[in-house]
This record gives C-alpha cells, structure tokens and sequence, in this order.
C-alpha cells in the first residue's frame, strides 16, 4: 500500500507538471478517485487498528488476572501486531494528508 502511494504521488506530481489546462482536470478527477478509494482504506484500518487494540487491552486485563504464559504470549504477539498496524496506519494518514495537498495545489 505504501509504494502505490508513492507511485501514485509521484505519477501525478509529474503529470500535474506538464499537463494542459484541459487534461489537468481529467488528472484531477482521477486523483479524486484514487483520494477516495484510500478514504474507504483508511476508514477500514482504522477499524481493525482500534479493535486490535482493544483486543490487546482485554489481553492485558487478563493476563492481570490469571498470569499463564500463554497470555504473555498473547500478549507479545498482539503488541507486536498493533504497534504495525500502527505504523501501518501513520503512514496511510500522512500519505492521503499528502495528496489532499496535491489536489489542492492543482486548484
């Protein structure tokens, strides 16, 4: 997901550079459509994160409560899990903040 977000990026950096007026808004309404497939990506990460994290805190409330090492373990491979889809995530956001920018910059 991250380089198609570079490719797209910088596809459409070159593109906007040499583009005539008349074609820019086809570019524009493309890159409107590729803002709002990653929208609905966003939203579903978002998702998944925070149910990963609560997942994960339910993991540590129970491991609280009944310390085996199975939930360690759990526990472990959850926090290893969330802190990627973290990462995951920043990365998506601050990509879709990027092209917003772009978009703007072809008004």
């Amino acid at each position: 997901m991250y380089r198609f977000l570079k490719t797209h990026e910088a596809y459409i950096k070159q593109a906007a550079a040499s583009a005539p007026p008349e074609q820019l808004l086809r570019l524009k309404a493309y890159h409107m459509t590729q803002i709002r497939f990653l929208q609905h990506e966003r939203l579903m990460h978002l998702l998944v994160t925070l149910f990963f994290g609560m997942l994960l805190f339910a993991s540590y409330v129970l491991t609280c409560f009944c310390p085996v090492p199975f939930l360690f373990a759990l526990d472990v491979i959850v926090t290893v899990l969330e802190l990627f889809y973290i990462v995951h995530y920043y990365r998506l956001e601050n990509g879709v903040q990027r092209w917003y920018t772009i978009y703007n910059d072809m008004k």
